[in-house]
C-alpha cells in the first residue's frame, strides 16, 4: 500500500483545523460550566446569606406562637429588649432582631431563619408540633375559636384554642377535639349554632398556634365571660387570668 506523505503546508492546515476544533470544544465546556453555576449557585458554609433566601419556614414580623416567645426571651436575655414576651412578632421584636443581626455580622433583614436562629442558640423546629392532629382537627378548632372568641384579641383566641386542647389532654374530658367540642353543653357556640360559621384566617392561624404549643392560659381548662355567664357553677372555678373579655380558670 502506498503511504500518504503530507507536505509542510498540508500539515499546518491540519494543525490549524485542530486548533479551531479545540477552541470550539473549550468554548462549549466553559459555557456549560457558566450555565451550571447560574442554575446551581455555590454557597460557602461561611458566607453571609439572607435568611429569607434560604429559609421558607423562617419566622418574621406578623408571626406568633411559642417559638416567637422563645426568640423574644433569648433576645431579652442577650440585652436586645423586645419588651413584654407575648409571643407576637411585632415592631419591637423586629427592631431587636435587626439589632442582634447587626451585632453578629448577619444580614440585617429582621427575619429569624437558620443563621439567625443558630446565632441565638435556638432551633426553628417547634416542640410539641401538631403532627398528632389532622386537617379536620385544625378546621374544627378554628371554627370553635371563631365562634367563641371572634372579636377577642389574638392572644385571647389562641387561649380559647388552648383550653380545648388542654381538655383533650385531661382525663376529665373526651380525648379528641371533636369529643371535647361537641360534649353536651360544653360550648355555647355549639348549642346556638355559631359553630357552623366559617372560620376566618385569624382563627385558622390561632388554631395552628395553639396546636404548636402556645398556651397563654398555662393549662386552664375553663373560660367564661363574666358579663354573659349564666352558670353559677363556673364561678366556683379558680380564675388564673383574664384575657380580653374572658376569664380563664382551672
Amino acid at each position: 500500500m502506498k503511504k500518504m506523505v503530507l507536505d509542510k503546508d498540508q500539515i499546518m492546515k491540519v494543525i490549524d483545523k485542530n486548533k479551531i476544533l479545540l477552541s470550539i470544544i473549550c468554548a462549549v465546556v466553559i459555557m456549560a460550566s457558566l450555565t451550571t453555576a447560574i442554575v446551581y449557585p455555590f454557597v460557602s458554609d461561611n458566607a453571609i446569606v439572607s435568611d429569607s433566601v434560604l429559609e421558607t419556614a423562617a419566622i418574621r414580623k406578623g408571626d406568633s406562637g411559642s417559638k416567637v416567645k422563645e426568640i423574644q426571651r433569648k433576645l431579652n436575655e442577650l440585652g436586645f429588649s423586645v419588651g413584654n414576651v407575648d409571643g407576637i412578632f411585632g415592631s419591637k421584636t423586629l427592631t431587636a432582631v435587626k439589632n442582634f443581626q447587626r451585632s453578629r455580622g448577619l444580614t440585617v433583614d429582621g427575619i429569624v431563619g437558620t443563621a439567625t436562629a443558630k446565632a441565638l442558640g435556638i432551633t426553628l423546629s417547634s416542640s410539641g408540633g401538631n403532627s398528632n392532629y389532622s386537617g379536620g382537627d385544625v378546621y374544627l378548632l378554628a371554627k370553635t375559636i371563631h365562634a367563641e372568641a371572634r372579636g377577642e384579641p389574638y392572644i385571647g383566641q389562641v387561649a380559647v384554642g388552648a383550653v380545648v386542647l388542654n381538655r383533650v389532654k385531661s382525663s376529665s374530658f373526651p380525648n379528641t377535639i371533636s369529643g371535647v367540642v361537641y360534649q353536651p353543653w360544653a360550648f355555647t357556640a355549639v348549642h346556638d349554632g355559631q359553630i357552623n360559621l366559617e372560620p376566618n384566617d385569624t382563627a385558622m392561624r390561632a388554631a395552628k398556634d395553639a396546636m404548636n404549643g402556645w398556651d397563654p392560659t398555662n393549662g386552664c381548662i375553663y373560660y367564661f365571660n363574666p358579663a354573659t355567664a349564666t352558670s353559677k357553677w363556673i364561678w366556683s372555678r379558680k380564675v388564673q387570668l383574664t384575657i380580653g373579655k374572658h376569664k380563664f380558670a382551672i
